[in-house]
Parts: C-alpha cells; sequence; structure tokens
C-alpha cells in the first residue's frame, strides 16, 4: 500500500500542475556516434530525446528545439501558444527561435537494432526566407557558440516541461587563405632541388621520345624508297619451234 502510494505522488510531482512548467533532469549533446558532419560551419548533430519526456507529456504534446546565442539564454521567454513560436527568419537579431516540433510519439524508449536516432541543426535551405515557416531549420549563420534545449508544448495549454540547456556548440569555421604560403622562394632548398632535378629528367625523357619518333619515321620513310627504285622484272620471251610435216618416203 505504501509503494503503491509513493508512485501515485511521484508521477503526481513529475506532472505540470496549474500551467507549471517541469524541468527535466536531461541535457542535449552532440552525438556519440562516429558520423560524418556532426559539426559542421553550419549544423550540429544531435541525439534525440528518447524517453526524456514520457512522465510529463501526453500522446497529442509536441516537442520543440529551442536554439539560442550561447550568450542570450536568460532571454528566452517560452512562447504561449505554438502560434508565438521566435521564428528562424529574425535569428539572430533576436537571439533564440525554436525549430523541429514533432509529436512526442516519435521519441519512444524503444530503439529498432542498427538505428540512428539524431536530429541535424540547421539542415533546411529552401525556408531561410519564407516567412510562413517561421519553424525553419535552416543553416546556423555563424560559428556560435550556441546552446540548446528541448521544450514540450501543448496545443491546448502552452509550455509543459523543458529540459536544462546543452554545453555551449561551437562551429567549425574555415580558413582565412590569406596566411597560406604559396611563393616558391619561400620553399626549403631541399625542395627546391629536387623539383630541379625531376624537371631535368623530364626534359631528357621527351627528348628522347621525341628522337625515337623522328628516327623511326625516318627508317620507315627510307625502306620505302629502296622498295620503289627496283629494276622491273623482266619476263624471258621463248619462240616456240614448229614441227613441220616430212614428205613421205619414196622408194
Amino acid at each position: 500500500m505504501h509503494l503503491l502510494l509513493a508512485l501515485v505522488l511521484l508521477a503526481t510531482a513529475t506532472r505540470p500542475v496549474g500551467g507549471q512548467v517541469v524541468t527535466i533532469d536531461y541535457e542535449p549533446a552532440i552525438t556519440a556516434l562516429a558520423l560524418e558532419g556532426r559539426i559542421t560551419s553550419s549544423t550540429f548533430v544531435l541525439e534525440q530525446p528518447r524517453c526524456v519526456f514520457n512522465d510529463t507529456v501526453s500522446d497529442t504534446d509536441e516537442i520543440w528545439l529551442v536554439v539560442s546565442l550561447s550568450s542570450a539564454i536568460s532571454s528566452f521567454t517560452r512562447p504561449t501558444s505554438l502560434q508565438s513560436l521566435p521564428p528562424f527568419q529574425q535569428f539572430p537579431e533576436t537571439p533564440n527561435y525554436m525549430t523541429m516540433g514533432t509529436s512526442s510519439l516519435n521519441y519512444p524508449c524503444e530503439k529498432s537494432s542498427g538505428q540512428i536516432t539524431v536530429l541535424r541543426v540547421g539542415n533546411e535551405t529552401g525556408c531561410v526566407l519564407d516567412n510562413s515557416r517561421p519553424d525553419c531549420n535552416g543553416p546556423l549563420p555563424g560559428p556560435g557558440p550556441y546552446r540548446v534545449k528541448f521544450l514540450a508544448m501543448s496545443a491546448a495549454t502552452g509550455p509543459k516541461a523543458e529540459t536544462k540547456w546543452s554545453a555551449p556548440i561551437m562551429l567549425k569555421t574555415g580558413k582565412d587563405p590569406a596566411p597560406i604560403d604559396t611563393w616558391p622562394r619561400r620553399r626549403s632548398a631541399g625542395m627546391i632541388v629536387i623539383t630541379s632535378i625531376l624537371s631535368i629528367l623530364l626534359a631528357i625523357l621527351l627528348a628522347c621520345f621525341i628522337a625515337a619518333l623522328v628516327y623511326g619515321c625516318s627508317d620507315i620513310s627510307e625502306s620505302a624508297e629502296i622498295m620503289g627504285k627496283q629494276d622491273p622484272v623482266t619476263v624471258k620471251r621463248y619462240n616456240t619451234h614448229h614441227i613441220y610435216d616430212q614428205p613421205a618416203f619414196k622408194n
């Protein structure tokens, strides 16, 4: 009896009451899977929040990802409804937005064998300027740092539960080509010597090839000339000897 009462009290404590938003002890993180492009110059890959909101939301609630500049997490205000989401198109002037809203049913506890359960933030390009898509999962505009959290929303009552903010996430930056040394005179003496030797050998091989080609063409020409100067074939004519009839011997 005491165990049953404790379970009821625990379930009640984890449910939002009177509009109260429950904070869940979960921190979003970059996936630990060895995936290509886990962090790029405009995207990063998170683990899905599977089995995180099961005790606090219903099947009709939606789970949203909040993306914010790391320095602006304290200024984030939870939207009161799904119609008042902070839009991607105003980011980063407005330092946070919400994206990738989906049913809580899409984050079950069970995981199929071989299934990759991740979320790529910044993966859409076709809706960047589309104001009708405030939830656009557009490319991130700079290296950051950024921080994210998951927020459970009810279509009827608004926010219900949220996770903790992630650790700061820095994106990759391209290398400035200006300081790259491409001037030959700054190369080492050994590299210059090797390059010179290889160039000379290549020139010698090319000269030998051309000489062999010229010699081969000349030999073919001389052979053709000799064949053309041969004496014509003489056919010796023979006169046939005619045998005349001898008169009959007379006695």
